[in-house]
């Protein structure tokens, strides 16, 4: 990859405008930050300022619990955004205006990139914001792990949004990424825990929120987790990558 590969702003712009122009790539986006805060909501409006332990033995990975529901609309985004370029010839119009595919891969993926992370900052920013209601009980933003949960929100959407997205480059198919990863984050994991004992915790989704925890599990902690999960992004992406270059449009 050389220099000549790099994003530039025009190919920056147009393919903000393509993601802007599809609607079910801007819903799924818009949905990472709704469903996100509702669950928040109703979550913190159903404990409301009750018992001590209502968010469970980690108070912040249960202020975090919507982003459990959130990354599933991040899976979305990243396949939609991606899905559009391999239906009706759209690739080929795309190789028309920016000949480098490098350079149109990481010009698509760097939109994705910053969209899902800004999308998540908002959205942790507004899980605190619904602590409001669990009263004394509640997590602010100065209270220990909170701020580091917020940044890590957003980095954790936003590698989630880039896994589906090498994905749904590799296989061409955002219908058929959406169908496998979504499973795979919510469920896998702790069938891998049971059946492999540790493994669990290097699974991307596990080890990507051990950011929005109190408590470490297993041998990862936070920021080590979160590197695990990039490394799963980076590897979807880098397949991706490849498949772009050498498959026909």
């Amino acid at each position: 990859m050389t220099a000549a590969s790099l994003p530039t702003v025009p190919v920056l712009h147009s393919e903000w405008i393509k993601i802007r122009s599809a609607r079910a790539a801007l819903g799924s986006l818009i949905a990472v930050l709704l469903t996100t805060a509702a669950i928040t909501l109703l979550v913190a409006g159903a404990l409301g300022a009750g018992q001590e332990d209502a968010l469970g033995d980690d108070r912040l990975a249960g202020a975090f619990y919507g982003i459990n529901f959130g990354q599933v609309a991040a899976v979305a985004f990243g396949a939609t955004a991606f899905a559009g370029e391999f239906r009706d010839g759209a690739l080929r119009v795309s190789l028309t205006a920016v000949p480098n595919r490098s350079r149109l891969y990481l010009s698509k993926s760097a939109v994705v990139a910053v969209l899902a992370f800004l999308i998540g900052e908002i959205t942790g920013l507004v899980v605190v914001a619904g602590q409001a209601f669990m009263g004394e009980r509640a997590l602010g933003i100065g209270d220990p792990g909170v701020l580091r949960a917020v940044f890590g929100s957003g980095v954790y959407l936003m590698l989630i949004a880039l896994l589906s997205a090498g994905l749904t480059a590799l296989v061409r198919s955002g219908t058929l990424v959406m169908s496998l990863l979504i499973p795979f984050l919510l469920i896998l994991p702790f069938v891998v825990g049971q059946v492999a004992g540790g493994a669990g915790q290097f699974m991307p989704d596990r080890a990507g929120q051990l950011v929005m925890r109190m408590e470490a599990e297993g041998s990862l902690g936070p920021w080590s987790g979160l590197g695990v999960a990039a490394l799963w992004s980076l590897a979807a992406l880098g397949a991706g990558w490849l498949a772009m270059r050498r498959r026909a449009a």
